[in-house]
């Protein structure tokens, strides 16, 4: 499975970002694909988590309200809708296909990551 993450940039706080990760590959051997972030000297946290065959999201308490996990099975494709950001929003983020838990351990592939900067 090849993930390709985009959509980052810098954006003001209280501003919003569309974050997307494209699949490819065995897509259909992970259960759900996840968004994860990690802020400089710290440990990369779960934001969010679906599942390709119900869609049912999972949010980290952080973000619940503000960021909204959807996808398109068609396209292969995972969205994070990321609105009212933060400063402490800041991070890269990244995508990855695995079990739909919000540990890191469950999955198993990855994207690049796609630095998020938001500016107070």
């Amino acid at each position: 499975v090849q993930l390709q993450a985009s959509g980052g940039g810098l954006v003001q706080a209280g501003g919003s970002l569309r974050l997307s990760c494209a699949a490819s590959g065995r897509t259909f051997s992970s259960a759900a694909m996840g968004w994860f972030r990690q802020a400089p000297g710290k440990e990369r946290q779960f934001v969010a988590t679906i599942t390709w065959s119900s869609g049912m999201p999972f949010y980290a308490n952080s973000v619940k309200g503000r960021f909204t996990i959807s996808r398109d099975n068609a396209k292969k494709t995972v969205y994070l809708e990321m609105n009212s950001l933060k400063p402490e929003d800041t991070a890269v983020y990244y995508c990855a296909a695995g079990d739909g838990l919000p540990l890191k351990r469950g999955y198993d592939y990855w994207g690049q990551g796609t630095q998020v900067t938001v500016s107070s």
